[in-house]
C-alpha cells in the first residue's frame, strides 16, 4: 500500500463545537484551545499565516456559529485566509466551488458533532476523492479533524456507544469511516467522558486495530499514515488488542458483560509517540530539539 505523503491531526476536542453546544452546555467564548494550541500547530505545520485552510461544518447542527469560531481563533493567531464550507448534504458537497477550493488549499478541518453526517455526506463524492488523494500524494497536505471529525478519520469507526453501558456487548455501535487510516479507531473526549469501555470493546471486537483514546486539548499528528506524535496538555491512550488471548465477545448474546484478557494500554503524553504498524511506544522520540521548535507566527 502507498505510504500517504499528507498529514493527519486527529484532535480529541475541548469545546465540541457542535455535540455539546447544541445542548447548551459549555461556554461559547472558551477558544483558549484553539488559539493557543492545535490551531497553531496546524498553521505552523503547513505554511504559517499564509496558509489556505477551509473548515468543513458538516458535522454539526449549528454550522453557522461553529465556523465564526473558527474565523476568530484563527484570526487571534494571526492567520486570516481561512473559509469555512457550509456542506449540509450530498447536493452541496458536489458544488463547483468546493471542489475547486477543496484543489488549492493548504489544510482542510472537519469540526465536531456527529460523526455520521459526515460520512454519510462526504462519502464516494468527488470532495472527498479530491482530499484523500491530496492527502496520499501531496507532501505538506494536512486533514484536521477535531471530536467527530477525528472519529470519522480512521476505516473502522465508532458512531454510539454509551460509556455507562459499553462493558455490555452490543452497546458499542461500529461502521466504516472515511479511512485516512486504516486498523485504528479513533475515540475523542476520552477521558472526560469514561470512554475507556467502548473503545476497549471497539478495539476486542476488531482486534487488528489500535484503538486511540483521545483526550480534550490533545491530538495526535500522524506521518506517512503510521506514526503518530502527540500534541496538547492531556493525554492519548492507546489500546492494542493484538495479543489477546481470551474474549468472550463472540460468543455471548448482546446486553451481557463482556470479558478480555490481556489487551495492553499505553498512555501517551505530548512528545510521546507510536508507531502503528510495528505496535511501537516512543517514549522519547520527539522529546527535545524536535518537539520545542518554534515557528515564527505573526
Amino acid at each position: 500500500m502507498q505510504i500517504a505523503k499528507g498529514k493527519l491531526l486527529a484532535i480529541g476536542g475541548a469545546e465540541d463545537k457542535g455535540t455539546d453546544l447544541e445542548k447548551g452546555e459549555i461556554h461559547r467564548n472558551n477558544l483558549n484551545f484553539f488559539e493557543l494550541g492545535i490551531l497553531r500547530r496546524i498553521v505552523e505545520e503547513v505554511n504559517g499565516t499564509a496558509s489556505r485552510i477551509e473548515v468543513i461544518t458538516t458535522a454539526s447542527m449549528i454550522p453557522v456559529e461553529v465556523g465564526e469560531n473558527y474565523l476568530n481563533a484563527f484570526r487571534k493567531i494571526g492567520c486570516v485566509n481561512v473559509g469555512v464550507m457550509n456542506i449540509r448534504n450530498r447536493t452541496d458537497v458536489n458544488e463547483p466551488e468546493y471542489l475547486e477550493r477543496l484543489r488549492v488549499c493548504d489544510a482542510v478541518m472537519f469540526s465536531g458533532g456527529n460523526q455520521m453526517r459526515l460520512t454519510s455526506t462526504f462519502g464516494g463524492t468527488e470532495a472527498f476523492n479530491i482530499i484523500i488523494n491530496r492527502y496520499i500524494h501531496e507532501e505538506g497536505f494536512l486533514v484536521a479533524g477535531t471530536s467527530a471529525g477525528a472519529m470519522a478519520m480512521s476505516n473502522t469507526m465508532i458512531y454510539e456507544g454509551n460509556a455507562t453501558r459499553a462493558h455490555l456487548k452490543g452497546e458499542v455501535k461500529i461502521t466504516t469511516g472515511l479511512s485516512f487510516m486504516k486498523d485504528v479507531i479513533f475515540d475523542s473526549h476520552f477521558e472526560k467522558r469514561g470512554r475507556f469501555g467502548r473503545l476497549a470493546q471497539a478495539v476486542a471486537s476488531n482486534p487488528s486495530c489500535i484503538g486511540v483514546g483521545l483526550g480534550e486539548d490533545t491530538g495526535m499528528l500522524i506521518t506517512e499514515g503510521n506514526r503518530m506524535e502527540a500534541i496538547g496538555s492531556g493525554l492519548v491512550i492507546m489500546v492494542d488488542g493484538h495479543d489477546i488471548r481470551h474474549s468472550n465477545i463472540a460468543d455471548i448474546p448482546d446486553g451481557n458483560p463482556i470479558s478480555i484478557e490481556n489487551l495492553k494500554v499505553h498512555f501517551c503524553e505530548k512528545g510521546n509517540g507510536y508507531l502503528v504498524k510495528e505496535r511501537q511506544f516512543l517514549p522519547e522520540v520527539f522529546k527535545g530539539a524536535v518537539i520545542d521548535k518554534k515557528v515564527h507566527v505573526e
